[in-house]
């Protein structure tokens, strides 16, 4: 299944948490990182009083369901040293699930797609970079005419100029068994 994805980070070395987020994604078996985006500085939602985000996208494709994948970014939150706290608050990393193919999904724990992504930049704009045709199955809407729209908030201030690369910290598992 092809998946988009949302990645941030405001606390410590922002980039390199992005890095390992993608490398941590990149060493798993079930898990195949196609592309990801620049890097974005952005302004945090909420608390305006805490650092500025850096946000990007990834697209990868999986053969976990939505449930499982959820479980695994969670798994790499937690090892990059996110701790359970307010909403919009201050995160190491933060990895969102924005859509899972054309899959829609409304549970208690994960949505698919995510809620907020039609109305923030800090999302579309990293996701139009390497997704501008996905389809957002809810509005039936490509992610290049979401972004387009006037009413997008979610302040983007800048594209940092360099590519990052996945820092991985295991191995990466054979993908052939």
């Amino acid at each position: 299944m092809r998946v988009c994805l949302s990645l941030g980070s405001n606390l410590g070395d922002r980039l390199r948490n992005l890095r390992v987020a993608l490398g941590a994604l990149d060493s798993r078996v079930d898990v195949l990182l196609r592309t990801w985006s620049h890097a974005y500085v952005t302004q945090p939602l909420g608390d305006e009083e805490q650092p500025s985000f850096v946000n990007m996208a990834a697209e990868i494709e999986t053969t976990l369901e939505p449930l499982e994948l959820l479980h695994v970014a969670k798994a790499i939150e937690v090892a990059l040293g996110r701790r359970p706290g307010e909403r919009w608050g201050p995160r190491t990393i933060d990895i969102d699930i924005v859509l899972c193919g054309l899959t829609v999904l409304d549970t208690p724990t994960l949505t698919v797609p995510h809620k907020e992504f039609r109305n923030r930049a800090f999302v579309l704009v990293p996701l139009v970079e390497i997704a501008p045709e996905a389809v957002d199955p809810v509005t039936g809407c490509t992610v290049a005419e979401l972004a387009a729209r006037p009413a997008v908030g979610g302040l983007v201030s800048e594209r940092l100029p360099e590519t990052l690369e996945p820092l991985r910290l295991e191995p990466r598992r054979d993908r052939d068994g």
